[in-house]
């Protein structure tokens, strides 16, 4: 199984890409993590409603054939990190990749919301996107460890 992460967003600062990289380096061989950037849509001279048009096809375009979907959204539901877990751990044995999306500055356009087998928030707090990135990066990490038995999440 292959997590990719689809992002609108890129030219993330360095602090972003370094602590991304640490995390992803740590998953194991059949939990690989990948990232796929989107350019978000112009907003100069074009309406929010255009520019969240033009993220939506393109993260339509980027989601990878019978991939699960999962949606990040404010509004979505809270998991815990033993949620994020056992979640991960049921979705190895269906055998598909996974594909959370991180929306563009505006959120996310209704027609990818209701692409959505799951619509989760990370938290309830409002996060710049390279943040959420991180902290989605080092989930995935726990939820493994985690699954694996590893030291690395005490409760």
């Amino acid at each position: 199984m292959k997590l990719f992460i689809i992002a609108v967003g890129h030219k993330m600062p360095d602090w972003v890409e370094t602590a991304f990289r640490e995390y992803t380096k740590r998953m194991p061989r059949e939990a690989q993590i990948e990232l796929l950037e989107l350019k978000p849509g112009q907003r100069a001279g074009s309406s929010v409603e255009r520019a969240m048009e033009t993220e939506r096809d393109r993260i339509m375009a980027a989601l990878p054939s019978g991939c699960r979907k999962v949606i990040l959204d404010e509004r979505g539901a809270a998991w815990t990190t033993m949620k994020l877990a056992e979640k991960l751990q049921a979705w190895q044995q269906d055998g598909r990749d996974v594909a959370f999306v991180i929306g563009g500055a505006d959120g996310l356009h209704a027609d990818v919301k209701r692409l959505a087998d799951d619509l989760i928030q990370l938290s309830a707090l409002t996060m710049p996107h390279g943040m959420v990135r991180v902290l989605l990066a080092e989930q995935l990490y726990r939820a493994v460890a985690i699954n694996q038995g590893h030291p690395y999440h005490r409760e």
